[in-house]
């Protein structure tokens, strides 16, 4: 292309309620500058950023300033975000009445590009065209959307921004189309591999005096990067490009990822058993609300002070009035000489002070039906003044701390219970997130078929194991399943990922199987390549469990529209591997998740070996072990037998992993280590 007089000025308007309220959280304007600035310096000069809200009249003004003022002209726009299905997704309705020539091609472009990296690519609603002398062009708000849909026709946008601006078209033609596609560095159709250039690179030397882009990284530097699975089998990595992580670090991640707890206050009843307590929970009412006896007896006037010591209560008295737990109101005052019958809890009677058992006395006389009693003799006279009373405030005072933050409501009914007590109607809780189970791969069958396993087919037992793992935990509003997502045909894991998180709207994403070296193991390039996450780590130093992934993906909310980061942990396809790594790294991320942020997985404890267990030089090992309590008070670990990952039999009646340190040899029978707990320990009267 004829060199300009001058750079094209570019316009970035994004268009995101999250960004116009926190700016920082924007990533799509820098990428998109970066990619014009890869392009060329003598093309484009530094581009004009704003950001606006999803609202049509803003989006408009913010167009028309860049497009109405004459001295104030952008040569190219470009709007990212709001182009989707979503309700407040309204881009293409704002800029479509701004087009004075619509540019269908562009738009066709664009979209081609998209569809060969994903189908998802349709659900796009693109629109180009020119308004005045400026050109617009409206590409998703994802950042990886967005570079993908620019980079489709970037370079034949100077020669359509000049020609907007009102240039000489038969002089910009004069040397015909191949001399176009020279001068932008583009190839003809019989030439080009595929219109999406993030997955198909070739280098072009075209020595029309634009500078080549170089990146200024060694590989080495990089970012691990997934396979690629269009280049097929030989193209893999024959070694994780993912290093190798602990287990401490690799929860630190999971921890510093997972979404921090969302407080909501929910009426108190027995279904807020296994939340966390969202603030600090002060008493209502004070307990007991009133004087109450704390035994049944009689309420009686006990001297209280020295000069009346030598008077007793021991002798006869007349029963007054009787006082029974109930709500009908207070009993009257005890007069001078009397005494009032009195059950559990009940209220004293007003100058009364303290109570007799009924233990403590004897019946002298009935009224005259003989229904009631009449006289009582008090056998006794050790009895003080507040014996057998609960003062008001005694067990919970008014306004008392009587659970703090963070504290977890067990389903053993204390803490339901204290609440309840205390007056507390509504509780501030924290919410509870989604989770899904996927199954993947072809080879997997549910169990409900009823048709003979064949060839290489393996029934699926990981998604039951798992969804009653975390149905057990009680930490998630809802554990679904997801069902099973096959390998083939290409993009079928995808469709399945995106449409659990559209359809089930999951806060995280619990798969298994291909996560590890085979041409098929699919999740990592499709989280990566295909739906635009980040793979946080790919690799631990742990035995089972070494492959598993834990990623992130962008999702924008179909309902507000903002972006959300959704979670997905993709565990080994092995029985023992899929259970060890849900407790070690899904647990954590749910107790961030619903408040508890203080713990990091199973409960530990120290166990002494029932028998020898032999350690693995290169890796820490989680033995599948059955912790029970011995006579003595203490913990004892057996063995659940052979540990082979692929073997599900490891896992039967096992209730805690043990912690074999990374050595060689052997931890001899009755020496101790930790352990892990995933179940109640085993009572030693229990077989």
């Amino acid at each position: 292309m004829q060199s300009t007089a001058s750079p094209l000025r570019p316009a970035i308007l994004i268009i995101s309620e999250t960004a116009f309220k926190d700016p920082t959280t924007d990533k799509a304007g820098n990428i998109l500058r970066e990619t014009l600035k890869a392009e060329g310096s003598d093309k484009w000069t530094e581009p004009w950023i704003e950001i606006v809200p999803d609202d049509a009249t803003r989006i408009q003004n913010a167009v028309r300033k860049w497009t109405d003022d004459d001295h104030n002209n952008a040569n190219l726009i470009i709007t990212t975000g709001g182009t989707g299905f979503a309700v407040k997704d309204i881009t293409p309705e704002a800029i479509a009445p701004l087009i004075h020539r619509p540019a269908p091609g562009l738009i066709h472009a664009m979209l081609a590009a998209s569809l060969e990296i994903t189908p998802f690519g349709a659900m796009s609603r693109p629109v180009a065209g020119v308004r005045g002398k400026a050109l617009i062009l409206t590409l998703p708000g994802s950042p990886k959307g967005a570079k993908e849909n620019l980079q489709a026709v970037l370079k034949m946008l100077p020669h359509a921004c000049l020609q907007a601006a009102g240039a000489d078209s038969r002089t910009m033609h004069a040397g015909g189309v191949k001399k176009l596609e020279e001068d932008a560095g583009v190839s003809t159709r019989s030439e080009k591999v595929s219109i999406a250039p993030p997955h198909h690179h070739h280098d072009h030397h075209h020595g029309h005096g634009h500078k080549i882009p170089q990146a200024h990284t060694r590989p080495e530097d990089r970012p691990p990067r997934s396979n690629d699975p269009t280049l097929g089998a030989t193209q893999r990595h024959r070694s994780s490009p993912y290093p190798m992580l602990s287990v401490l670090e690799a929860v630190s991640i999971i921890v510093e990822r997972a979404p921090a707890a969302v407080p909501a206050s929910l009426p108190l009843s027995p279904a807020l058993a296994n939340h966390v307590i969202a603030s600090d929970i002060h008493a209502l009412e004070a307990v007991p609300a009133y004087r109450a006896s704390i035994v049944d007896g009689y309420a009686v006037k006990v001297p209280d002070n020295a000069s009346q010591k030598h008077i007793g209560i021991k002798g006869t008295f007349p029963v007054a009035a009787v006082s029974h737990a109930q709500a009908s109101g207070m009993p009257p005052p005890l007069a001078e000489g009397t005494i009032a019958r009195i059950t559990t809890g009940a209220p004293l009677p007003a100058n009364a002070n303290a109570v007799v058992m009924v233990e403590d006395t004897a019946l002298v006389s009935t009224t005259a039906n003989g229904f009631e009693e009449a006289t009582i003799e008090i056998l006794t006279d050790a009895i003080e003044a507040g014996e057998n009373v609960r003062e008001p405030g005694s067990d919970i005072q008014l306004n008392s701390l009587i659970l703090p933050k963070g504290t977890f409501i067990t389903s053993l009914g204390g803490e339901i219970g204290v609440l309840a007590a205390a007056g507390i109607r509504t509780l501030p809780v924290f919410t509870k997130p989604r989770i899904g189970v996927l199954s993947t791969g072809d080879e997997v069958t549910d169990i409900s078929d009823p048709i003979p396993l064949s060839g290489g087919q393996i029934r699926d037992s990981n998604r039951p194991s798992l969804l009653s793992l975390l149905q057990g935990w009680n930490l998630c509003s809802a554990v679904i399943d997801l069902g099973i997502a096959r390998d083939t045909p290409p993009g079928s894991l995808e469709t399945a990922l995106r449409s659990s998180l559209a359809t089930h709207n999951v806060d995280i994403i619990v798969t298994t199987g291909g996560v590890s070296m085979g041409e098929l193991d699919l999740l990592k390039p499709t989280i990566e390549r295909g739906m635009g996450g980040t793979i946080h780590f790919g690799r631990v130093s742990m035995k089972p469990g070494k492959p598993t992934t834990f990623a992130s993906v962008p999702i924008k909310d179909t309902v507000s529209g903002d972006r959300r980061e959704k979670l997905i942990f993709g565990l080994p396809g092995n029985p023992a591997s899929a259970i060890v790594t849900a407790n070690l790294f899904v647990l954590p991320a749910l107790q961030r998740m619903v408040g508890l942020g203080g713990k990091r997985g199973p409960e530990r404890v120290m166990v002494r070996l029932e028998g020898r267990v032999k350690c693995d030089k290169a890796r820490v090992e989680y033995h599948r072990v059955v912790v029970s309590c011995g006579r003595d008070g203490g913990l004892l670990a057996a063995s659940t037998g052979m540990q082979r990952s692929s073997r599900v039999g490891s896992l039967a009646y096992a209730n805690a992993l043990l912690v074999l340190p990374q050595r060689e040899g052997w931890l001899e029978k009755g020496e101790k280590c930790e352990a892990l707990m995933m179940g109640p320990v085993i009572g030693f009267g229990s077989t």
